[in-house]
């Protein structure tokens, strides 16, 4: 069985190997945890769980959230799909900031979560004002009975792999980089709108838009070499927009950050589909058209140069 839990009462039925982290990008480093967790999972006969934070607390405290690069729902979606059992989502609040580092080992991770080991990094730090880190972790393990493993750190590059350096990856546009930081193609899903539909009546290029869920994180503004993925599993080679389609005075989404994606060698209606879109390389950075005729010279350009 498969869940997750977004309150502050809950009691797991199963012992477990815990991680704790905001899992915010899924990055090589979460996926380094995530496999020693199995491993572990599988040698002591216990259940996974993650402990995190529906909201993060940053954005709590400051009262302004930043952009994800994982969505909650897709955070869920990737934890489970790696063999996670549980996803602890607990309620940010007063209350869990004061929390000394012991008492919620002793509270939440040994009492409700049933930890029986529990894996991090060797920048692990929780509780109050983060006191609690690696070393001391150890030291609690040794005293309570539970086994603490710690892991090195990823690297890339002589860097090592954080979700900073991801954000900073794409804010560059630099997917081919963010793409090695994660292991994977970096991703962003939705639902197909209704666009303008000067695509397919005006440039002969019919295209999808897709509006994000509030707070996605998106690569920096411009033109990408993309891949998109059907709820079949159909997998389209496609070049996308990051933007707000500036070349077009009158538009059906009002100006909005949305992808507008062109799928080749595909045909059909794919409104109110969710469709998923795979990023591989960036191609030139979004622009302003003085005629749809200049955008039409442009886009067929911009297909000509994909792999």
């Amino acid at each position: 069985m498969k869940d997750w839990i977004n309150q502050k009462t809950f009691h797991l039925p199963e012992d477990t190997v815990v991680a704790v982290g905001k899992f915010d990008g899924e990055h090589r480093g979460h996926q380094k945890i995530i496999a020693t967790m199995l491993d572990i999972a599988r040698e002591k006969q216990l259940k996974t769980a993650i402990f995190t934070f529906g909201t993060p607390p940053a954005a709590v405290v400051s009262g302004q959230r930043r952009p994800q690069i994982l969505t909650n729902e897709e955070r869920r979606e990737r934890l489970h799909q790696a063999g996670i059992d549980y996803i602890v989502e607990y309620p940010f609040d007063a209350e869990i900031a004061a929390m000394d580092g012991e008492d919620f080992v002793r509270e939440i991770l040994l009492g409700a979560m049933r930890m029986r080991a529990i894996v991090g990094g060797e920048d692990l730090r929780f509780g109050k004002a983060g006191a609690m880190n690696a070393e001391k972790l150890r030291a609690l393990g040794e005293r309570l009975r539970f086994s603490v493993c710690i892991i090195s750190k990823e690297t890339a590059g002589g860097e090592e792999i954080s979700s900073t350096l991801v954000r900073e990856a794409l804010a560059d546009g630099d997917i081919r980089k963010a793409n090695l930081l994660l292991g994977m193609p970096y991703t962003a899903e939705g639902v197909v709108q209704h666009g303008n539909g000067i695509g397919n009546r005006i440039l002969g290029f019919p295209t999808i838009n897709l509006l994000l869920p509030a707070g996605k994180l998106l690569p920096r503004r411009g033109v990408y070499q993309t891949e998109t993925v059907l709820p079949d599993g159909r997998t389209f080679r496609s070049i996308t927009n990051v933007g707000t389609n500036p070349s077009v005075e009158q538009d059906h989404l009002s100006h909005r950050l949305r992808l507008e994606s062109f799928l080749l060698d595909f045909s059909g209606d794919l409104y109110g589909v969710r469709v998923r879109l795979r990023f591989l390389r960036f191609i030139r950075p979004e622009k302003k058209f003085a005629s749809l005729t200049a955008l039409k010279q442009q886009i067929m350009a911009d297909l000509s140069s994909i792999d």
